[in-house]
């Protein structure tokens, strides 16, 4: 038999129930709207600490990166960003600590006087001439960057005569990214031990290690100690990167700054400061960079046709700003083919071009390239399927003149009669 139960029991109960039962009152409209503005101004609070938390983070976060010198020792900090690891800090020398500071306020310098002359250009303050006589200039470096320490001096894809290896090493020179020497030295490290702790721009440290910021922080002890072990006896016998070496300093203030400033400001009349913001600052960090998206870009994002095994990849985007030298995952599996990509045609790939144009007139020679034959192999055996000419792989049958011979030779014929 149900219990009697009156409505004065069922107010108590409701009153006393479990917070999952919602309460049977109604709710007081003119209470709930007095309630919202300290909600309000609660939201507002918290999205306002919330900021000055996100502003204090990166702050900091600048200032390791730029100047603390814990972030210098990669065996304290993985990344500039990130937390002190466990385990014993490695003191640095006075020496280390200034060398990289410098370093970083040089970097910072040219960023910030690079955005002034980017704004000089778009205010329209700096004459037409001169934003062309800069883009010239970054031209003929990053030209010789990758026909000439990249594709000649690192990997020996062609040869070339004494006047197109000085021609490059000057043009090499405008670009300020260490001497031919240092540069072959780097790379052929890069490529000996890519992406591991012992590659100077290890790309799986993140984005931002691999673009810049080894260049911001000493290098990972591996590298110091496998740096050793890189033969570059070619390039010391080569009186032009010998004599590049000794004189690059000044080699590099007159190629640099005071050429590419006093030319403007002489000749058409521009001001020098703006010639200088320009044609050099300007110049100088934007052809930095489409060097730079090659060590982080194009090994983080991309097709992978020809080998899907390692992290170099194919970017149209950093082809486009390096003069042809983003097409990496080629370039990482045939490193000796002068063209730095299968390319036959010159888009997208100017470095290219220059050497074709070089050979015409006998200052390049010796151009060695890779075989289609060899390129369809590897791209069956560790190719990830994006390659634009994997339907020319195919055959249609045995008399198909593309069927290869050694094919023919281990195919097993039964009842075969002579």
């Amino acid at each position: 038999m149900a219990p009697n139960i009156t409505e004065e029991d069922t107010a108590i109960i409701s009153e006393k129930s479990s917070p999952w039962i919602p309460p049977s009152q109604p709710v007081n409209k003119e209470s709930r709207h007095l309630q919202e503005p300290d909600s309000i101004t609660q939201q507002i609070g918290d999205k306002m600490l919330s900021l000055y938390s996100s502003l204090k983070h990166y702050a900091l976060r600048l200032y390791i990166i730029f100047w603390h010198e814990i972030s210098m020792d990669p065996a304290v900090r993985p990344s500039p960003w990130s937390p002190p690891v466990k385990g014993p800090e490695v003191k640095l020398s006075w020496n280390d600590i200034i060398t990289t500071r410098r370093r970083r306020i040089f970097f910072l310098a040219i960023h910030i006087l690079s955005l002034v002359g980017l704004y000089y250009c778009v205010s329209g303050r700096a004459m037409v001439l001169t934003m062309l006589w800069a883009f010239g200039l970054g031209f003929v470096s990053s030209i010789g960057v990758t026909a000439g320490a990249h594709r000649l001096w690192s990997h020996h894809s062609y040869k070339a005569k004494w006047p197109m290896r000085l021609l490059l090493a000057i043009f090499q020179t405008i670009g300020i990214q260490y001497s031919v020497w240092n540069w072959v030295r780097d790379h052929r490290l890069h490529h000996k031990y890519t992406d591991t702790d012992a590659d100077p721009h290890n790309s799986t440290r993140g984005f931002f290690f691999s673009h810049i910021g080894w260049s911001l922080i000493l290098p990972h002890p591996e590298v110091t100690e496998k740096i050793k072990v890189i033969d570059t006896s070619d390039v010391e016998k080569d009186w032009v990167v010998v004599w590049q070496y000794r004189l690059y300093a000044p080699l590099a203030i007159i190629l640099c700054y005071v050429i590419p400033t006093l030319v403007p400001w002489y000749f058409w009349g521009e001001n020098m400061w703006v010639a200088h913001c320009v044609a050099t600052q300007l110049r100088h960090v934007i052809t930095l960079h489409g060097t730079f998206l090659i060590n982080s870009v194009a090994h983080m994002w991309g097709n992978k046709p020809y080998d899907k095994n390692i992290n170099p990849t194919e970017n149209l985007f950093v082809s486009v700003a390096s003069f042809g030298d983003g097409w990496h995952n080629y370039h990482h599996v045939f490193p000796w083919d002068y063209k730095n990509a299968e390319l036959w045609n010159y888009k997208f790939n100017i470095s290219t071009g220059f050497v074709d144009l070089c050979a015409l007139i006998g200052w390049a020679y010796d151009l060695k390239t890779v075989p289609s034959d060899m390129i369809r192999k590897r791209v069956a055996r560790t190719g990830d399927g994006t390659h634009a000419h994997n339907h020319e792989g195919g055959v249609w049958g045995w008399t198909d003149k593309d069927l290869p011979e050694e094919d023919k030779k281990m195919a097993k014929i039964l009842n075969k009669v002579e």
